[in-house]
Protein backbone atom coordinates (compact mmCIF):
# COMPACT_ATOMS: atom_id res chain seq x y z
CA UNK A 1 0.00 0.00 0.00
CA UNK A 2 1.33 3.35 -1.12
CA UNK A 3 1.12 5.58 2.27
CA UNK A 4 0.62 9.59 2.26
CA UNK A 5 3.89 11.08 3.57
CA UNK A 6 3.47 12.59 7.28
CA UNK A 7 3.27 16.17 7.09
CA UNK A 8 3.84 19.21 9.47
CA UNK A 9 1.98 22.75 8.61
CA UNK A 10 2.51 26.21 10.06
CA UNK A 11 0.63 29.33 8.31
CA UNK A 12 -1.80 29.80 5.84
CA UNK A 13 -0.84 31.51 2.80
CA UNK A 14 -2.70 34.01 0.29
CA UNK A 15 -0.60 35.05 -2.84
CA UNK A 16 -2.36 37.85 -4.53
CA UNK A 17 -1.56 39.25 -7.99
CA UNK A 18 -3.37 42.13 -9.85
CA UNK A 19 -2.85 44.49 -12.80
CA UNK A 20 -3.39 47.91 -12.03
CA UNK A 21 -4.72 50.06 -14.84
CA UNK A 22 -2.44 53.51 -15.15
CA UNK A 23 -4.73 55.33 -13.70
CA UNK A 24 -5.04 53.89 -10.96
CA UNK A 25 -1.27 53.83 -9.95
CA UNK A 26 -1.11 57.88 -10.69
CA UNK A 27 -4.34 58.17 -8.12
CA UNK A 28 -2.05 59.55 -4.57
CA UNK A 29 -5.12 58.45 -2.70
CA UNK A 30 -5.77 55.39 -3.66
CA UNK A 31 -1.50 54.63 -2.87
CA UNK A 32 -1.99 56.40 -0.16
CA UNK A 33 -4.97 54.27 0.96
CA UNK A 34 -3.24 51.49 -0.10
CA UNK A 35 -0.01 52.27 2.46
CA UNK A 36 -1.73 52.41 5.82
CA UNK A 37 -3.89 49.34 4.79
CA UNK A 38 -0.34 47.26 4.55
CA UNK A 39 1.18 49.12 7.20
CA UNK A 40 -2.05 48.06 9.14
CA UNK A 41 -1.54 44.50 7.80
CA UNK A 42 2.48 43.88 7.42
CA UNK A 43 2.68 43.11 11.46
CA UNK A 44 -0.62 41.83 12.35
CA UNK A 45 -0.86 40.47 16.43
CA UNK A 46 -2.42 37.35 15.81
CA UNK A 47 1.14 36.62 13.85
CA UNK A 48 2.38 36.49 10.34
CA UNK A 49 2.67 39.31 8.17
CA UNK A 50 1.91 40.91 4.57
CA UNK A 51 3.98 42.67 2.02
CA UNK A 52 3.54 43.58 -1.40
CA UNK A 53 6.07 43.15 -4.00
CA UNK A 54 5.95 45.07 -7.52
CA UNK A 55 6.78 42.22 -10.61
CA UNK A 56 9.09 42.64 -13.14
CA UNK A 57 8.44 41.47 -16.27
CA UNK A 58 5.02 40.10 -15.89
CA UNK A 59 1.37 40.36 -17.30
CA UNK A 60 0.67 41.62 -13.61
CA UNK A 61 2.36 44.51 -12.04
CA UNK A 62 2.07 43.28 -8.22
CA UNK A 63 1.85 40.58 -5.99
CA UNK A 64 0.17 40.65 -2.48
CA UNK A 65 2.01 37.68 0.09
CA UNK A 66 -0.15 37.18 3.16
CA UNK A 67 0.88 34.45 5.97
CA UNK A 68 -1.57 34.16 8.55
CA UNK A 69 -1.65 31.31 11.47
CA UNK A 70 -5.25 30.91 10.81
CA UNK A 71 -8.06 30.68 6.94
CA UNK A 72 -10.10 33.53 8.84
CA UNK A 73 -7.66 35.53 9.48
CA UNK A 74 -6.25 34.99 5.79
CA UNK A 75 -9.70 36.32 4.99
CA UNK A 76 -9.95 38.97 7.53
CA UNK A 77 -6.81 40.37 5.33
CA UNK A 78 -7.94 39.70 1.93
CA UNK A 79 -11.29 41.58 2.98
CA UNK A 80 -9.26 44.57 3.81
CA UNK A 81 -7.24 45.45 1.31
CA UNK A 82 -10.51 44.35 -0.83
CA UNK A 83 -12.00 47.49 0.80
CA UNK A 84 -9.34 49.70 -1.06
CA UNK A 85 -9.98 51.47 -4.01
CA UNK A 86 -6.05 50.40 -4.98
CA UNK A 87 -7.60 46.60 -5.51
CA UNK A 88 -11.13 47.63 -6.28
CA UNK A 89 -10.25 49.06 -9.08
CA UNK A 90 -7.75 46.34 -10.11
CA UNK A 91 -7.78 43.45 -11.93
CA UNK A 92 -7.05 40.04 -10.21
CA UNK A 93 -4.92 37.82 -11.93
CA UNK A 94 -3.95 34.81 -10.03
CA UNK A 95 -4.89 34.22 -6.46
CA UNK A 96 -3.07 30.87 -4.64
CA UNK A 97 -4.21 29.50 -1.12
CA UNK A 98 -1.86 26.93 0.54
CA UNK A 99 -0.50 26.46 4.08
CA UNK A 100 3.47 26.68 4.82
CA UNK A 101 4.46 22.46 5.46
CA UNK A 102 7.18 20.39 5.63
CA UNK A 103 7.05 17.50 4.12
CA UNK A 104 8.45 14.04 6.63
CA UNK A 105 9.22 11.66 4.12
CA UNK A 106 12.08 9.97 5.65
CA UNK A 107 10.71 9.84 8.56
CA UNK A 108 7.31 8.49 7.28
CA UNK A 109 9.31 5.49 5.32
CA UNK A 110 10.70 4.79 8.50
CA UNK A 111 8.15 4.74 10.91
CA UNK A 112 5.87 2.41 7.86
CA UNK A 113 9.15 0.31 7.93
CA UNK A 114 8.85 -0.43 11.31
CA UNK A 115 5.44 -0.57 11.87
CA UNK A 116 5.93 -3.76 9.10
CA UNK A 117 8.73 -5.11 11.04
CA UNK A 118 7.00 -5.41 14.33
CA UNK A 119 3.93 -7.03 12.53
CA UNK A 120 1.96 -3.67 13.08
CA UNK A 121 0.40 -1.57 10.79
CA UNK A 122 0.92 2.03 9.68
CA UNK A 123 -1.42 4.02 12.40
CA UNK A 124 -1.76 1.90 15.35
CA UNK A 125 -1.16 2.75 18.75
CA UNK A 126 3.12 2.38 18.72
CA UNK A 127 3.07 4.00 15.08
CA UNK A 128 0.98 6.80 16.94
CA UNK A 129 3.54 6.99 19.88
CA UNK A 130 6.48 7.08 17.88
CA UNK A 131 5.04 9.33 15.37
CA UNK A 132 4.62 12.06 18.23
CA UNK A 133 7.63 11.78 19.43
CA UNK A 134 9.04 11.84 16.47
CA UNK A 135 7.46 14.85 15.30
CA UNK A 136 7.46 16.86 18.28
CA UNK A 137 11.49 16.36 17.91
CA UNK A 138 11.20 17.90 14.50
CA UNK A 139 9.15 20.56 15.59
CA UNK A 140 11.93 21.83 18.09
CA UNK A 141 14.18 22.14 15.50
CA UNK A 142 14.91 26.10 13.81
CA UNK A 143 15.07 24.56 10.18
CA UNK A 144 11.41 23.13 10.51
CA UNK A 145 10.06 26.16 12.40
CA UNK A 146 11.48 28.56 9.88
CA UNK A 147 9.73 26.66 7.30
CA UNK A 148 6.55 26.76 9.01
CA UNK A 149 6.91 30.02 10.26
CA UNK A 150 8.62 32.03 7.65
CA UNK A 151 9.64 35.63 8.24
CA UNK A 152 11.03 38.26 5.65
CA UNK A 153 14.91 38.29 4.91
CA UNK A 154 15.70 42.08 4.61
CA UNK A 155 18.67 41.48 2.83
CA UNK A 156 16.76 39.03 0.29
CA UNK A 157 14.44 41.30 -1.35
CA UNK A 158 13.77 39.82 -4.67
CA UNK A 159 11.17 37.32 -4.61
CA UNK A 160 10.48 34.66 -6.93
CA UNK A 161 6.47 32.71 -6.31
CA UNK A 162 5.45 29.46 -8.81
CA UNK A 163 2.85 26.61 -8.35
CA UNK A 164 3.58 23.19 -9.47
CA UNK A 165 2.13 19.56 -8.97
CA UNK A 166 3.15 15.68 -9.57
CA UNK A 167 1.96 13.99 -12.93
CA UNK A 168 -0.39 11.44 -12.66
CA UNK A 169 0.82 10.33 -16.02
CA UNK A 170 0.82 6.85 -17.24
CA UNK A 171 4.15 5.75 -16.23
CA UNK A 172 4.61 8.98 -14.78
CA UNK A 173 2.08 8.79 -11.91
CA UNK A 174 4.16 10.14 -8.74
CA UNK A 175 1.02 8.68 -5.84
CA UNK A 176 1.80 5.07 -7.57
CA UNK A 177 5.13 5.01 -6.04
CA UNK A 178 5.76 3.47 -2.82
CA UNK A 179 6.31 5.78 0.04
CA UNK A 180 10.39 4.56 -0.10
CA UNK A 181 11.07 5.64 -3.68
CA UNK A 182 9.14 8.52 -3.33
CA UNK A 183 11.33 9.58 0.23
CA UNK A 184 14.49 8.45 -1.82
CA UNK A 185 13.37 11.24 -4.51
CA UNK A 186 12.31 13.85 -2.09
CA UNK A 187 15.98 13.48 -0.08
CA UNK A 188 18.10 13.82 -3.00
CA UNK A 189 15.91 16.63 -4.15
CA UNK A 190 16.36 18.30 -0.68
CA UNK A 191 20.32 17.85 -1.12
CA UNK A 192 20.16 19.84 -3.98
CA UNK A 193 17.85 23.00 -2.56
CA UNK A 194 20.58 22.75 0.79
CA UNK A 195 23.31 23.47 -1.66
CA UNK A 196 21.70 27.30 -2.22
CA UNK A 197 21.90 27.86 1.84
CA UNK A 198 22.39 31.32 2.72
CA UNK A 199 21.93 32.30 -1.09
CA UNK A 200 17.96 31.34 -1.01
CA UNK A 201 15.15 31.02 1.64
CA UNK A 202 12.74 28.18 -0.04
CA UNK A 203 8.88 28.55 1.41
CA UNK A 204 7.00 25.03 0.93
CA UNK A 205 3.72 25.64 0.74
CA UNK A 206 0.61 22.75 0.17
CA UNK A 207 -2.27 23.12 -1.70
CA UNK A 208 -4.20 20.06 -1.71
CA UNK A 209 -7.83 20.06 -1.26
CA UNK A 210 -7.26 23.75 -1.50
CA UNK A 211 -6.01 24.88 -5.27
CA UNK A 212 -5.95 23.28 -8.52
CA UNK A 213 -2.15 23.07 -7.89
CA UNK A 214 -0.50 21.50 -5.34
CA UNK A 215 1.97 22.93 -4.38
CA UNK A 216 3.70 26.61 -4.18
CA UNK A 217 6.95 27.17 -3.78
CA UNK A 218 8.00 30.61 -2.28
CA UNK A 219 11.80 31.75 -2.75
CA UNK A 220 13.81 34.87 -1.91
CA UNK A 221 16.81 36.13 -2.92
CA UNK A 222 19.32 38.81 -2.41
CA UNK A 223 20.44 38.32 -6.37
CA UNK A 224 18.21 37.21 -8.63
CA UNK A 225 20.03 34.66 -10.83
CA UNK A 226 20.06 32.54 -7.99
CA UNK A 227 16.36 31.73 -8.90
CA UNK A 228 17.46 30.82 -12.11
CA UNK A 229 20.44 28.47 -10.98
CA UNK A 230 18.41 26.93 -8.71
CA UNK A 231 15.45 25.81 -10.71
CA UNK A 232 17.74 25.00 -13.19
CA UNK A 233 19.59 22.66 -10.90
CA UNK A 234 16.46 20.77 -9.42
CA UNK A 235 14.94 20.49 -12.73
CA UNK A 236 17.85 17.86 -13.19
CA UNK A 237 16.77 16.04 -10.45
CA UNK A 238 14.95 12.73 -11.16
CA UNK A 239 12.24 13.86 -8.98
CA UNK A 240 11.37 17.02 -11.04
CA UNK A 241 12.39 15.60 -14.35
CA UNK A 242 10.01 12.35 -14.39
CA UNK A 243 6.92 14.00 -11.70
CA UNK A 244 6.63 17.82 -11.83
CA UNK A 245 4.70 19.64 -13.53
CA UNK A 246 5.43 23.76 -12.72
CA UNK A 247 2.80 26.70 -13.58
CA UNK A 248 3.39 30.32 -14.24
CA UNK A 249 6.28 32.22 -12.52
CA UNK A 250 6.21 35.50 -11.14
CA UNK A 251 9.33 37.66 -10.07
CA UNK A 252 9.73 40.86 -8.29
CA UNK A 253 10.91 42.50 -5.47
CA UNK A 254 9.57 42.63 -1.81
CA UNK A 255 8.88 45.85 -0.36
CA UNK A 256 8.37 45.66 3.57
CA UNK A 257 7.35 47.34 6.69
CA UNK A 258 3.93 48.12 4.97
CA UNK A 259 5.30 50.18 1.79
CA UNK A 260 3.22 50.44 -1.04
CA UNK A 261 5.76 50.90 -3.75
CA UNK A 262 3.67 50.72 -7.32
Amino acid sequence: MNYAPETLEGWYALHQIFRIPAAVLADAAARDGMSRALAELACPAEGGWTAAAPLIGSRADVMLIHFRPTLDAIGDAQRRLGSEPFVERSALVYSFLSVTEAGLYHLSARLAKDAEERGGAVGDDAYREALAQRTAAELAGAHVQRRLYPQPVPDMPYVCFYPMSKRREPGQNWYELSLEERSRLMTAHGMTGRRYAGRVVQVITGAIGLDAWEWGVTLFARDPLDFKKLVTDMRFDEVSARYAEFGEFFVGRLALGGEWPA
